[in-house]
């Protein structure tokens, strides 16, 4: 545990003074047919309810693409990166003028922002975009995200706006994330082949079980409830709790806000993590791996201390100081990452070794600590 306070639940919602709210693609669109301008309208007349009792909204949207496909006449999403690419630049135009719009009727502004992975994944681009949220939001300005499509490549096979609802989750310190999809929310089943399936009402985020009853992605989306699993256990590592809801009941938001059991609630196991922890959390990029013997995952995991070269047992990848490396115990399960003090060459000389020796073996000595513990979270 980071911290002795109360891990939050259905109160931060009711409580909340930051929500991000993530509209997915097959409500945006209509399942494919277009812009539904109208549920856009209605969503924001909710975004702008809350904004008008004081809650601080950010705006995570999905839908470029399929925005795109839909004015380009495709009706089956492509394979190739180009392609999908071409179609988020159509597509994103349409969906930043429809919420402007759409805000402008409540005498709000927006602002678009489009984001990689790798925009929160580097600290120095961390905290500027950190800082121009925080700005936009204390200018009562609605910040619209959604991932850059036009410019990323892996990311737009493997990634999904429900994790990058999470990491802006963490990056602004929000108390929930709001995941509005098609589904009424987690059930213990496929509801589409099921019709016993139960509905969860309330959870863990961090509960395994839960990963064995989500499912894959639809058509026009990359989620599915397995990737809202991912998103609400990385929102829970900074202390969020996730709600998971279906955006077509009536005034959703508004609702979850007043503390009506809508859909699934995911809660966290501990209260929020300091500001440079959470960072550390949500990161997604590690560049290498360090195998700890159970001394070192011992001392990591009760004592919270600095992880030392001589707790190492081997070193995999390539990384260079600074990178965030993932450390694992001998059977291979994940105990901690953080930003490492040595690249990948010199860490593989000093494993297992006591730190005063660090400095005879490379002739220099960067830290006495592969990690420190201002760099490191546990998992």
């Amino acid at each position: 545990m980071e911290s002795n306070e109360q891990a939050p639940g259905r109160e931060a919602l009711t409580g909340a003074r930051r929500v991000v709210v993530k509209i997915g693609s097959a409500l945006l669109t209509n399942d494919g047919r277009g812009l539904d301008e109208t549920a856009i309208g209605g969503w924001v007349d909710q975004l702008a309810a809350l904004h008008a009792r004081g809650i601080e909204v950010v705006l995570v949207s999905s839908g470029a693409v399929a925005a795109g496909m839909a004015r380009l006449g495709w009706s089956v999403r492509p394979s190739a990166v180009h392609e999908l690419q071409a179609a988020a630049a159509v597509g994103q135009t349409g969906l930043a003028q429809c919420y402007e719009g759409h805000l402008a009727r409540h005498g709000l502004r927006s602002a678009q922002v489009l984001l990689t992975h790798d925009d929160l994944s580097n600290r120095k681009r961390y905290l500027n975009a950190r800082s121009a949220l925080r700005t936009l939001v204390d200018l009562r300005v609605v910040p619209v995200i959604n991932e850059n499509d036009t410019v990323v490549t892996d990311e737009i096979r493997f990634g999904d706006n429900d994790t990058l609802g999470a990491l802006v989750a963490n990056l602004l310190e929000a108390e929930a994330l709001i995941i509005l999809t098609d589904q009424e929310g987690l059930f213990d089943a496929d509801p589409r082949h099921d019709p016993s399936a139960r509905l969860i009402r309330e959870g863990r985020a961090g509960d395994p079980q839960l990963a064995a009853v989500a499912g894959g992605g639809g058509a026009l989306g990359r989620g599915g409830m397995a990737t809202k699993i991912r998103a609400a256990r990385l929102a829970a590592r900074s202390g969020a709790v996730t709600a998971i809801a279906s955006g077509r009941q009536d005034a959703v938001l508004t609702r979850l806000i007043d503390g009506e059991r809508l859909g699934t609630l995911l809660r966290p196991e501990r209260a929020p993590l300091a500001a440079r922890k959470r960072w550390l959390a949500g990161q997604l990029q590690v560049r290498g791996s360090l195998t700890l013997d159970a001394g070192a995952v011992s001392v990591l995991r009760d004592r919270g201390s600095s992880l030392l070269p001589v707790g190492v047992k081997a070193v995999s990848g390539a990384f260079v100081r600074g990178d965030m490396v993932v450390c694992i115990d001998e059977q291979g399960e994940r105990v901690a990452k953080g930003l490492v003090n040595y690249g990948s060459e010199e860490a593989a000389r000093i494993v297992g070794q006591p730190s005063h020796q660090i400095e005879a073996i490379l002739g220099y000595m960067e830290a006495p600590e592969l990690i420190h513990r201002d760099n490191l979270v546990v998992l």
